[in-house]
């Protein structure tokens, strides 16, 4: 429930419109979300041998440690802190908030309670009515995990469940009622014939086979995004049952689960929508569009409920698992020492609280463009500096697991990764791909992301250099 309730957020009914404009044809859309499942469910496989072998809290954070040194676990834990957990929360829970909107029309990221208070040419700070209930979401999920995992987990059983049927409603809906034979022919016409709407830079565009490489691997930040955070059940290892049994599991079940729903979603929005009804869809909002198609009256409705119920899903396993990971950090030394504590009711509270004070920090300041007037996120713009640096550490996590079969040789492996050597190899080859086209035609966004985990450097060396002496206010 943790794997497939936060890896389906949001992202599957908005990001195929930007992937189908640099892509262009239907079948290079698919083949974008099967390389996306492909290296999710060999990254769940390999970090499942990983997972039996640490069944400690912390996950990806421990592998790192165990791995290479505290220096790497750390970096991972920093940028997790800082900007990948922190501000996935806030990005979902502002969707929530712009998708209650639809139902109820006060609420609306223009609609202010504090105008924006300039902080220069291009940043702003505000509260507005979504921005409210943004950070009312965060609290509120957070105030309930904190008091006991048993809220926690009824919590996200019962968002999953809702959401995977919504979702699944949909996907069954769209390949039945809504199937529109004229609209799937004109697919079948132009299947493998890309005809982009946007270039992956000028000059480069998907009607060569170098810029389809290029699209294909720029397109991953989308799909790779909705596809995240299948990792995160390992950051609550000690609180699971058998977990080196059950953690193996749920990450290559769930990612098999989730990466069968947004290949079928796809072709739901494929049957219904022409590609230019995806690409150019109202607000990016494909499963809005989809809706809309099917029912008139209400689909836009329907389809706004069913995110929310997605999102606050979502949201609910990033707040549940992610204060796991600093708890772990904070036992090592290398992070405020009472995040580190348990509280009365067995949940780490400090770092829930700590979480929840970041991401909702993190809510409030927003981008300006001087151009246009508009108001963006600064979330937005730090997620995506971040994802090229996501996609370095599952590099170097999957890189681990081949160095310690070589200097471990005789540790204890409940699992073994299936298909060693080939499907690390497999994971391996292609995030370097990706990560090389994102350096080339990205690196707007890229460069910024590995300077921003090059700053937890220093702050590691500070962070030891306190912790070994017990003084000073990092300790604390």
């Amino acid at each position: 429930m943790i794997v497939v309730g936060s890896m389906v957020g949001s992202g599957i009914f908005i990001v195929p419109a930007e992937m189908t404009r640099l892509l262009g044809s239907p079948g290079w859309l698919l083949v974008a979300w099967l390389l996306t499942g492909l290296l999710t469910v060999s990254g769940a496989v390999v970090y499942g041998e990983l997972a039996g072998m640490f069944p400690r809290a912390g996950g990806q954070y421990v592998f790192l440690r165990e791995a290479f040194s505290p220096l790497w676990g750390f970096l991972y834990g920093w940028t997790l802190f800082t900007v990948i957990q922190t501000g996935t929360i806030a990005a979902v829970a502002v969707a929530f908030a712009r998708f209650t909107g639809v139902v109820w029309s006060v609420i609306a990221e223009d609609n202010y309670l504090i105008a924006p208070v300039s902080l220069g040419a291009r940043h702003a700070i505000s509260l507005s009515t979504a921005q409210l209930i943004a950070l009312l979401v965060i609290a509120g999920l957070t105030w309930a995990n904190i008091h006991g995992l048993r809220y926690g987990k009824w919590l996200q059983n019962t968002l999953t469940v809702a959401k995977v049927a919504a979702l699944g409603g949909l996907i069954v809906l769209g390949l039945t009622w809504g199937w529109n034979a004229e609209v799937v022919a004109g697919h079948r016409a132009r299947f493998w014939t890309p005809q982009p709407l946007d270039q992956v830079v000028p000059g480069v565009s998907a009607v060569t086979a170098w810029g389809l490489l290029a699209a294909l691997a720029v397109s991953q930040v989308g799909s790779l995004f909705s596809a995240d955070s299948w990792h995160v059940i390992s950051f609550a290892a000690e609180e699971v049952e058998n977990p080196r049994r059950n953690l193996p599991l749920s990450m290559a079940l769930g990612t098999l689960l989730v990466t069968g729903l947004y290949v079928l979603a796809n072709l739901a929005y494929l049957a219904v929508l022409p590609l230019e009804g995806i690409a150019k869809a109202s607000s990016e909002r494909v499963g809005t569009a989809v809706m809309e198609a099917m029912i008139p009256q209400a689909g836009g409705w329907l389809m706004a409920v069913a995110i929310m119920i997605s999102t606050l899903g979502c949201d609910n396993g990033l707040i549940l698992s992610g204060a796991r990971a600093y708890y772990a950090m904070a036992r090592d030394g290398l992070f405020f020492r009472g995040v580190g504590q348990l509280g009365r009711a067995g949940t780490p509270t400090r770092g829930l609280i700590l979480q929840a004070a970041w991401a909702m920090l993190l809510v409030l300041p927003r981008t300006f463009d001087p151009q246009t007037g508009r108001y963006g996120n600064l979330y937005g713009a730090l997620l995506d500096y971040v994802v090229s640096a996501a996609l370095l550490f599952y590099l170097l996590t999957i890189v681990g697991l081949v160095r310690l079969r070589r200097v471990r040789p005789d540790a204890p492996r409940p699992v073994l990764a299936w298909g060693y050597p080939w499907v690390p190899a497999l994971y391996i080859v292609g995030a370097v791909f990706i990560l090389g086209m994102l350096v080339l035609y990205r690196p707007q966004t890229t460069w910024p992301g590995l300077a921003l985990v090059a700053t937890g450097v220093p702050v590691y060396w500070l962070w030891r250099g306190r912790a070994q002496t017990g003084a000073g206010p990092l300790a604390d």
